[in-house]
C-alpha cells in the first residue's frame, strides 16, 4: 500500500531479468535430483550408455567401415552428444513453468524467464557432461584431436537452440492440445534416433535419400560439426545457415504463440496435473 512505485532504467530492468534467470535456472537444475552432483552424474552416465551401446551395435553389425577416418568413438560422441543437447533442450522447455503455473503468481516471474530456465539449465548440464566425458576419454583412453573446436561447439550450441526453437512452439501448443504435444514431441525425438544422421555419414547417402534428412536441422549440425571436428571430412549435403534460419523463424512463431496463450491462461489447464 506504503510502496513508491518507481520507473527502473533499461539498464537495471535487464540486470534484474537477468538475475531472475539465474535463480530461476538454478531451481531447474536441482529439480532434476535433491543432490546437484547426483542430477549430473546421472546425465553422464545417460550419455556413457548411450555411447556404449552405439559403439557394440555398430560393432556387431560391422559397420565401422562406414565410419570416418580419426577416432571411431570421436565420431560416435559427435553424433550423440549433439543429438542428447538438442532433444533435452526441447524437453526442458516443454516441461517449464507455463502461464496457469503457481510460479507465476509471483510478480517478476513470467513465462519467459521460465522458458530460459529450462534452456539453460539443459545446456548447463550437457556442456558440463560433454567436458567430464570427453576429458576422462582423453586422459585415461586415448589423446583426442578436435580440427576445428570453436566450430564444432558452434553447432553444439545450433543444435541447442534449434531444440530450444522447436520446444517453445510445442510449449506454446501444449496448453490446447496437451494430449497431441506429449505425442508429436515424443515421436519427433524417437525419430531423431534415425533421422538425426547421427549413425551414419551424409557423404555417403545417394541423392535420392537426402531429401528424408534435409528437413531436419539436426541433420545438418550433426554433419557439420563432423566437418569441423574431422581433419578429412567435408560435409557436402548440410549447411550451417539452415538450421539457424529455421530454428530463428521457429523462435518467433513459438513466442507469438506463447504471448497469444498467455493471454488466455486459466488455471483450469493446471487443474488435472
Amino acid at each position: 500500500m506504503f510502496q513508491i512505485k518507481t520507473n527502473p532504467s533499461m539498464t537495471r530492468g535487464v540486470i534484474g531479468m537477468a538475475e531472475l534467470i539465474y535463480h530461476a535456472t538454478v531451481r531447474d537444475i536441482r529439480k532434476s535430483h535433491r543432490n546437484a552432483l547426483m542430477g549430473l552424474f546421472l546425465n553422464i552416465m545417460q550419455t556413457v550408455v548411450f555411447v556404449l551401446a552405439f559403439y557394440i551395435m555398430f560393432e556387431v553389425l560391422g559397420m565401422r567401415g562406414s565410419a570416418l577416418r580419426g577416432d571411431f568413438l570421436l565420431y560416435i560422441m559427435s553424433g550423440i552428444f549433439l543429438f542428447l543437447t538438442h532433444t533435452k533442450a526441447m524437453s526442458a522447455v516443454i516441461n517449464s513453468e507455463g502461464p496457469a503455473s503457481p510460479m507465476m503468481q509471483h510478480a517478476p516471474m513470467n513465462t519467459i524467464i521460465a522458458i530460459c530456465a529450462g534452456a539453460l539449465s539443459s545446456l548447463y548440464l550437457q556442456l558440463l557432461s560433454l567436458f567430464l566425458v570427453l576429458c576422462v576419454y582423453h586422459i585415461a583412453v586415448v589423446p583426442i584431436t578436435i580440427d576445428n573446436p570453436a566450430g564444432a561447439m558452434g553447432m553444439l550450441l545450433l543444435s541447442w537452440f534449434s531444440g530450444v526453437a522447436i520446444g517453445v512452439v510445442f510449449l506454446a501448443i501444449k496448453p490446447w492440445a496437451p494430449d497431441f504435444v506429449d505425442v508429436a514431441s515424443g515421436v519427433y525425438a524417437r525419430a531423431n534416433m534415425i533421422a538425426s544422421g547421427k549413425m551414419f555419414v551424409a557423404n555417403t547417402l545417394p541423392a535420392s535419400m537426402i531429401a528424408f534428412f534435409d528437413w531436419n536441422p539436426l541433420f545438418h549440425t550433426i554433419d557439420q560439426a563432423r566437418g569441423f571436428i574431422f581433419l578429412h571430412y567435408s560435409p557436402h549435403f548440410s549447411s550451417v545457415s539452415y538450421p539457424l534460419y529455421l530454428s530463428i523463424g521457429l523462435l518467433m512463431l513459438g513466442l507469438m504463440g506463447e504471448f497469444y496463450t498467455r493471454k488466455s491462461a486459466s488455471l483450469s489447464w493446471d487443474a488435472g496435473r
